[in-house]
C-alpha cells in the first residue's frame, strides 16, 4: 500500500474536511447535536439517533486505524457515542503505514483488531484475497444501501460483496487560492479550463506567479494528472486507465498530457519555475501560497480539503484569506476524484457488526463532522454539520457528484506504480514536469513502469 505522503492526502488530513462535510444531516437533524456540547458530553442515545443497535454489556472490541492526532480523538468521540448506546466497550489500536503489513503481523500473532480503517481499495481487496475479511452483516448492509450512492458501495465491494463500509472520504478536486492576490488580481474563481488559464493570466500579470506546484512529492502530481484525465478524457476511458486495461500510450493520455503541460510547461506560471516545483514538498507548496501579504510565492494551490491542515500551520483564515473552488471542467463536467477510508471486519461477531451499523449510519459521521477536519461520503449527513462554509462547500461537491465521481487512481494501482517514492507513476509525471515539452517520452516511461507493476500484480 502507499507510504506516509499518501496516507497524508488520502487518510488522516483528510478526515479533517470530510467530518465536516459529511457528518451533518440526521445527527444534525435529530440528536440536538451529538459530539458538539464543548463540555464533551454527548447526548442520550435517547434523543433521536437514526439508528438502532443492540445491548451490548461486557462486548470488548478493537478498531485500527492509521489515524493520529485531532483526527484519531475525535474519532474516539464517535466510538464513546457507540459505547453509551451499545454498553460494548471500544479499544482504538493505533495503526502503523501501511496498514495491511501491521495487521498481517497482528494476524500471525493470533491478535487481529476486530474491524480496521483501510486506506486503498486495492487493500480492501487484499485483505479478502488473503482471507482476513468478512462480509458486510445485514444490519449494516441495509444502513450502506440507505446512505451511500451506488459509486460508493460498490468501491467496498470484491466479488460483487461487500466487505467495505466507507467512512470517511477525500475531495481531491479542490484549488486552494489566496483571496488577496484573486482581488488585487482583479481574478475571477473559473469553472472550465479555459477560464483557469486567464485567471493565471491575471494574477500573472498583477505581479504574482499563479500556481504553486509541490513536485518534490510524486502524488500531487497523480492527482494533478487524475483530474484532467477524468474530465477530459471521461469515467469510463479513467477506468480502463485505472485498471491498466488501455496503455499509457492512448491518445487519451497524450490529450491529457498536452493539457497538463499548458501550466506545468509555463515557467513563469510555477513559484520557482520547473526546477523550484521539483524542490518543494506539499506542506512548503501550501504554506508559501498563503504567506507573504500581497506577495506571496504563488497565488494558487490545487490538491484535496486536507490542505486546509497546512493553511491552519500560517495565520490565514479559511473562508477569507483562503478560499476555494472546484477543479474546473476540463471536458464537460468538472471532475470529482475522491480518496477514502473503509472500515473492514477481520473478527466476526454480533458486536463488530452493530459496530459497522453504526459507521455506515448517519449518526457517527454527524458527531465527527461537527468537530471539523473530516468529509463523509453518506449523503444523508446534514450538510449544515459541517462547522464553516468552505467545508460545507466541499462537502457538498462531494455528495452532488453522486455516481460520477472516482477514486484516486493511483491508490488503485499496484504500489509499485501508484504508491511509491522515486518509482513508477510518481518519478514519470515528475519527469514530465522537469520536461513538459516530451509528450511521447513521458507516455512511453509510464506505460513501461505500469506493465512491469500490473503483469506482476500488487
Amino acid at each position: 500500500m502507499h507510504s506516509r505522503s499518501s496516507t497524508i492526502r488520502t487518510g488522516r488530513a483528510v478526515g479533517a474536511v470530510a467530518a465536516l462535510l459529511a457528518g451533518g444531516l440526521v445527527l444534525g437533524a435529530c440528536s440536538g447535536g451529538s459530539g458538539d456540547d464543548k463540555t464533551g458530553k454527548e447526548s442520550s442515545p435517547s434523543a433521536g439517533g437514526s439508528v438502532s443497535l443492540p445491548r451490548l454489556d461486557g462486548a470488548h472490541l478493537e478498531i485500527a486505524a492509521v489515524w493520529t492526532g485531532q483526527e484519531q480523538t475525535n474519532f474516539k468521540k464517535v466510538l464513546a457515542e457507540f459505547e453509551k448506546r451499545t454498553g460494548a466497550q471500544v479499544t482504538f489500536v493505533p495503526a502503523q503505514d501501511p496498514i495491511i503489513n501491521f495487521l498481517g503481523s497482528k494476524i500471525a500473532g493470533g491478535q487481529p483488531p476486530d474491524i480496521a480503517l483501510l486506506p486503498q481499495p486495492g487493500a480492501i481487496k487484499q485483505a479478502v484475497d488473503k482471507g482476513w475479511a468478512k462480509p458486510v452483516g445485514p444490519d449494516a448492509l441495509k444502513e450502506v444501501q440507505k446512505n451511500y450512492s451506488q459509486g460508493w458501495q460498490d468501491i467496498g465491494k470484491v466479488n460483487g460483496k461487500q466487505y467495505g463500509v466507507y467512512y470517511k472520504a477525500a475531495n481531491k478536486s479542490l484549488i486552494w487560492y489566496n483571496a488577496k492576490v484573486f482581488e488585487n488580481a482583479g481574478a475571477k474563481e473559473p469553472t472550465t479550463w479555459k477560464d483557469l488559464l486567464t485567471t493565471a493570466q491575471a494574477v500573472y500579470d498583477s505581479g504574482v506567479t499563479p500556481f504553486s506546484v509541490p513536485g518534490a512529492d510524486g502524488w500531487p502530481l497523480t492527482d494533478w494528472f487524475e483530474n484532467v484525465y477524468l474530465s477530459q478524457a471521461g469515467p469510463e476511458k479513467y477506468d480502463q486507465l485505472a485498471q491498466h486495461k488501455i496503455k499509457w500510450t492512448d491518445p487519451s493520455v497524450k490529450q491529457a498530457l498536452r493539457t497538463l503541460a499548458q501550466i506545468w510547461g509555463k515557467k513563469d506560471y510555477l513559484a520557482g519555475g520547473q526546477d523550484g516545483a521539483l524542490q518543494t514538498e506539499f506542506p512548503n507548496s501550501v504554506t508559501q501560497t498563503f504567506t507573504g501579504g500581497d506577495q506571496p510565492k504563488a497565488a494558487m494551490i490545487y490538491e484535496g480539503d486536507f490542505v486546509q491542515v497546512n493553511i491552519g500551520e500560517t495565520k490565514a483564515k479559511v473562508g477569507t484569506d483562503a478560499k476555494v473552488f472546484p477543479f474546473p471542467a476540463v471536458g464537460s463536467t468538472a471532475p470529482v476524484v475522491s480518496g477514502g477510508d473503509a472500515a473492514v471486519v477481520l473478527k466476526d461477531s454480533k458486536a463488530a457488526q452493530a459496530l459497522m451499523t453504526f459507521l455506515a449510519s448517519p449518526d457517527a459521521a454527524t458527531i465527527q463532522a461537527k468537530l471539523g477536519g473530516y468529509l463523509s461520503p453518506n449523503k444523508n449527513v446534514a450538510i449544515s454539520a459541517y462547522p464553516n462554509s468552505v467545508q460545507q462547500k466541499i462537502a457538498k461537491s462531494l455528495i452532488a457528484s453522486g455516481d460520477d465521481f472516482r477514486f484516486d487512481m493511483s491508490d488503485q494501482a499496484p504500489q509499485a506504480f501508484g504508491g511509491t517514492p522515486g518509482k513508477g507513476e510518481w518519478k514519470d509525471l515528475q519527469d514530465f514536469l522537469k520536461n513538459p515539452g516530451d509528450v511521447t517520452g513521458a507516455q512511453a516511461a509510464l506505460e513501461k513502469d505500469a506493465a512491469a507493476a500490473y503483469g506482476s500484480g500488487s
